[in-house]
C-alpha cells in the first residue's frame, strides 16, 4: 500500500504572539483534530524547531511548516478542500504572505513506507519541484502523478 505525503510551507504575516498568527493557531490546531477524526490521517510530524533550509528562504515573516502523510491522495484532497480546512484555506491572506513567484505553498509525493518521510526528505522534494517543476517526485494538486508516477487527474 502506497501512502501519501504533504509538505506544506508558508511565512506568517505576523509573530507568533501576535492575536491574528495566535487565531491561525488555534484554527489550526482544530483542523488537526478534524483531519484525525477522518480516519485517514496516517502521520504529523512536528515542525518544532524546524526552520526552512537556507535555499527556501522565502519573503519576511515567521516561517510555517507542516508534514502529514495520509492513506490515499483523494483522502488528503478532499480534507483539504472542506470543511474547517476550506474555511482556513480561505482566510488564508488575513494570516500569511505570498510567496515569492514559482514557489508553491504545497507539494505532495507518494511513498511506500511511513518510515521514509522526514523533514529532511520533504526539504529535499520542495527543492526538486522548485528546480524541476511538478514530476512523480513531487507534485501539486493541479499536476497530479499515481503511484505508479503516472499523469491522472482527481
Amino acid at each position: 500500500m502506497a501512502f501519501v505525503a504533504i509538505y506544506t510551507v508558508g511565512r506568517l504575516k505576523h509573530s507568533a504572539e501576535h492575536p491574528a498568527s495566535r487565531e491561525f493557531f488555534e484554527v489550526g490546531a482544530e483542523v488537526m483534530r478534524e483531519a484525525a477524526k477522518t480516519g485517514h490521517l496516517v502521520k504529523e510530524f512536528s515542525p518544532n524547531g524546524r526552520y526552512f533550509p537556507e535555499k527556501e528562504s522565502i519573503s519576511q515573516g515567521t516561517p510555517f511548516l507542516t508534514l502529514t502523510v495520509w492513506k490515499s491522495l483523494s483522502a488528503i484532497y478532499t480534507f483539504s478542500y472542506s470543511g474547517l480546512h476550506k474555511e482556513a484555506l480561505q482566510n488564508r491572506k488575513k494570516w500569511f504572505g505570498t510567496l515569492e513567484e514559482r514557489q508553491p505553498n504545497y507539494i505532495v509525493w507518494w511513498t511506500d513506507k511511513v518510515t521514509d518521510v522526514s523533514w529532511k526528505e520533504a526539504f529535499k522534494r520542495y527543492d526538486l519541484y522548485l528546480k524541476h517543476g511538478p514530476s512523480p517526485l513531487a507534485f501539486d494538486f493541479k499536476h497530479v502523478f499515481d503511484e505508479n508516477g503516472e499523469k491522472t487527474v482527481l
